[in-house]
């Protein structure tokens, strides 16, 4: 459905047409009758869920991926 305000009604109820708009109407804001300006609400844009380990097997993990920061991990951590 579109919905066809003036500017100063516009302004009065904006708040009003943001809702209006975010359920789907079209506004349409006119002055001296004639559309000026179509406001609708924006899609988002689609979020692709990717599922738990869709890298597997991708990569590697040295073995010895820690050596060289024993000390420094032991430091941090309070390792003895």
């Amino acid at each position: 459905m579109t919905v066809t305000v003036n500017v100063s009604e516009a302004k009065a109820h904006l708040s009003h047409l943001i809702d209006q708009a975010i359920r789907g109407e079209d506004i349409i804001i006119t002055r001296a009758g004639k559309p000026l300006v179509k406001v609708s609400a924006l899609v988002p844009e689609a979020v692709t869920i990717r599922p738990l380990g869709f890298l597997r097997g991708q990569g590697k993990i040295p073995q010895d991926i820690k050596a060289g920061f024993d000390a420094e991990i032991d430091t941090m951590f309070g390792s003895t």
